[in-house]
């Protein structure tokens, strides 16, 4: 990705990043972290048709043994790495698929590693993989990459953001500023990176998740985070609407008002 050869100011910054295709990620993830207090690294998610172009990214770390694509992705996250992986580093469907490096075929649907472990019966096994949101193309890319959006390593596909419930709602209430749109989220329950990531890639639109055993177990998620999963086209309007809420005197980390005391002054303020 092509960075500009001047440092604008972080409206600027936005702006141009609103109107074209060109996203400087830096003042984007310094407004988000600094509006919301994020605790983790934004991420981007890239997936590669060929292996090799995959490898060629300066600096991408591989793993040495079969790791899960939550720990792929806490790597990014958490340590800051550049990390990319083929279905061959991952530990079988499950991770592979919702990424797209392992077609959603009869195998992946059948769920019987699941049975008797996550569900009860074959048929909920199989129900559950069928419900799992995964892209339309999985099977036909080699390779995927995860890379914090600041090292400008990656063309991201989808972005990836933990933070609270808190964090997450009033991210949402930036998203939905302008261009309102009622959002609707799913849970399919374990594996819930269909629910982040993999929907993500699917529909091309923002999708919040809870986090699954796995994601907790292997990926570094902690008891209080969520997950945002979204094409980077929507930051530069996330950032807009909570710079707007900020002027309207609503700020992260909300200030409690009490439950005893009345609320109608605040109420003419606020609504």
């Amino acid at each position: 990705m092509s960075q500009p050869s001047t440092t604008p100011g972080k409206d600027t910054a936005v702006k141009e990043a609103s109107q074209s295709e060109s996203v400087d990620y830096p003042a984007l993830v310094d407004e988000l972290t600094r509006i919301l207090k994020l605790r983790t690294i934004p991420i981007g998610m890239q997936r590669f048709a060929r292996a090799e172009d995959m490898e060629a990214i300066p600096r991408i770390r591989r793993p040495k043994d079969k790791m899960t694509m939550d720990q792929i992705v806490g790597q990014a996250r958490l340590i800051g790495w550049t990390v990319g992986v083929t279905y061959d580093d991952l530990m079988g469907a499950q991770c592979g698929t919702p990424v797209g490096l392992h077609p959603r075929n009869g195998e992946f649907l059948s769920g019987q590693h699941m049975v008797g472990v996550w569900y009860g019966t074959p048929e909920d096994a199989s129900a559950h993989q069928a419900a799992m949101d995964v892209p339309g193309d999985s099977g036909r890319c080699e390779a995927v990459a995860v890379s914090p959006l600041v090292s400008g390593r990656l063309e991201p596909e989808i972005c990836l953001l933990y933070g609270t419930p808190g964090q997450m709602i009033f991210f949402i209430n930036g998203l939905q500023y302008t261009g309102y749109k009622k959002l609707e989220f799913t849970v399919v329950g374990e594996s819930a990176c269909a629910d982040s990531w993999g929907k993500a890639l699917k529909t091309g639109e923002p999708s919040l998740s809870l986090p699954c055993f796995a994601e907790r177990r292997f990926g570094g998620v902690a008891d209080d985070e969520l997950l945002m999963a979204l094409p980077p086209k929507f930051l530069p309007r996330v950032v807009e609407g909570l710079r707007a809420l900020n002027k309207n005197g609503f700020r992260y980390p909300f200030s409690s008002w009490g439950v005893q005391a009345s609320p109608m002054e605040s109420f003419r303020v606020s609504y």
